[in-house]
């Protein structure tokens, strides 16, 4: 009976290697990609000379601010240097050179850059952090990687380990977690949710316009969507072609969020987080590295000294026998620590236990995997920041442009990136200083780069009411003014 047991926890905690590859390869595109997306705005939201100088930062986020490595300098030039460190990180990562350390060195900077501005943060982010936490425990370098060539690829298909539970539990209690909080929503359990956020026009983009116009069609995907979400512990439960089949349908969603919404890189660190998921029935569909043209003639050994000539080996030293040992037997427990706290966090963020009761939890946390819920928003919503020109004219500090009341023609191609976007919702409700800081960035950086200078500038939401069944009224919600020339 022992055995059985053990063999069916295995069947649905285990994890095969190539998906961790798979996984491993992933999580650190994203970050590449993430990198190369942020890098754009490096200085507006990295630097002191951005929306959200560090004196700003520390004073309202306190300690945990202080922890990001990129908080130790306001100069660009530091972050460009940090951008490119984490760059060559997510590199070896992504080859599987050195894989613990390169995944520790990649997951610290990425969490360090997170923390050095929370406001242009979502879901997604999130979710990636805690898919590095839990591949740090994973042998994310097992198989199709430098590692793997030069130590010889093993054969090992599958893993099973507290660290692969924790990843495949984290994904379901994020889709548990919104269930939970959409079941708690009006709009989800009419159908018409989905409706809603389709015809808001700062998140839909693309196939998101082409559905909008077919209702119908909203509802049946509102329906099943939120079905999904609550049967989303059958990730767990199911094994073989039945799991992949109803992960298969998971990533099918995510991609219809990447073509029809704004929303950053959540759709695509969703379906990476899928991977481990897929059995090795799909896994064995895919060829190895050896069968890649240009390799398949060069012997395994033959290449890994190739690999090993190439690249510089990083020597970390040795641990001596009785850390190994005791290491081995502290990590899983700490895992479990990690697990337990995991579950219980999120199960008092929805109120499923009482917060006071969950060890070091002394108030009601915030729901982190809210996304949508329990309503969707129902407000569009765009900048205008008229500026006073030293001429006597005036200009949207913004956009460059003539001022503006009107809703844009795009409203989600007003905000120049997803990042832009929450960073301006996240203003609406946060301490005015935070929206004065937004308008002396403005102030610097009209005035650093025109010959007429402003004055003067404001920084207004347009706020508009989203209807189903009539006009949509609009509202001007003013966030800051600020004195250009007292700076």
């Amino acid at each position: 009976m022992t055995a059985r047991l053990r063999a069916a926890v295995a069947r649905r905690f285990g994890v095969d290697t190539r998906a961790l590859a798979a996984l491993r390869v992933s999580l650190a595109a994203l970050v590449l990609v993430d990198l190369c997306l942020r890098a754009r705005f490096l200085t507006a939201f990295y630097t002191d000379a951005g929306l959200l100088p560090r004196s700003l930062l520390f004073e309202q986020y306190g300690t945990i601010s202080r922890l990001s490595i990129h908080a130790v300098s306001g100069a660009a030039w530091v972050q460009a240097v940090l951008f490119l460190v984490t760059a060559l990180a997510a590199l070896a990562m992504l080859a599987g050179y050195r894989t613990t350390l390169a995944t520790v060195v990649t997951g610290v900077l990425l969490a360090s850059l997170h923390y050095r501005n929370p406001l242009v943060l979502n879901s997604g982010d999130t979710l990636l952090r805690m898919l590095f936490l839990w591949g740090v425990f994973l042998p994310l370098g097992e198989r199709w990687s430098v590692d793997a060539l030069r130590d010889g690829e093993t054969d090992s298909r599958r893993v099973a380990s507290v660290a692969t539970a924790g990843v495949l539990v984290q994904v379901v209690v994020v889709y548990s977690t919104n269930a939970l909080l959409k079941l708690r929503g009006e709009r989800w359990l009419a159908g018409d949710a989905i409706r809603y956020v389709l015809e808001l026009d700062m998140f839909t983009v693309l196939l998101g316009d082409v559905l909008a116009d077919f209702p119908a069609l909203l509802v049946a995907f509102d329906r099943l969507w939120l079905a999904m979400l609550v049967a989303s512990v059958l990730l767990l439960v199911l094994t073989g072609c039945l799991r992949a089949a109803f992960a298969g349908l998971f990533v099918a969603m995510h991609a219809g969020m990447l073509a029809s919404m704004q929303l950053g890189l959540f759709p695509l660190v969703s379906i990476a987080a899928l991977l481990p998921f897929l059995p090795g029935a799909v896994w064995d569909r895919i060829p190895g590295w050896q069968h890649v043209p240009g390799l398949r003639s060069l012997p395994a050994s033959r290449y890994a000294r190739r690999v090993e000539g190439a690249l510089p080996l990083v020597a970390l030293p040795a641990m001596p026998s009785t850390v190994v040992r005791w290491t081995r037997r502290v990590v899983p427990v700490v895992l479990v620590v990690l697990l337990a706290g995991m579950l219980v966090w999120n199960a008092a963020s929805v109120g499923v236990v009482d917060a006071t009761a969950a060890g070091p939890v002394t108030e009601s946390p915030e729901p982190r995997w809210s996304m949508f819920a329990p309503v969707p928003a129902s407000t569009d919503y765009w900048v205008v920041a008229p500026g006073q020109l030293a001429s006597g004219g005036s200009v949207d500090a913004f956009h460059g442009e003539a001022v503006s009341w009107d809703e844009p023609p795009d409203v989600a191609g007003s905000y120049p990136s997803a990042r832009w976007r929450k960073y301006v919702a996240n203003l609406r409700g946060a301490d005015p200083a935070v929206a004065g800081g937004f308008a002396d960035y403005l102030c610097t950086r009209w005035n650093g780069g025109h010959d007429v200078e402003v004055t003067s500038v404001a920084v207004f939401v347009v706020e508009q009411q989203v209807r189903l069944d009539g006009p949509n009224p609009t509202e001007r919600v003013e966030l800051a003014a600020k004195n250009c020339s007292s700076q």
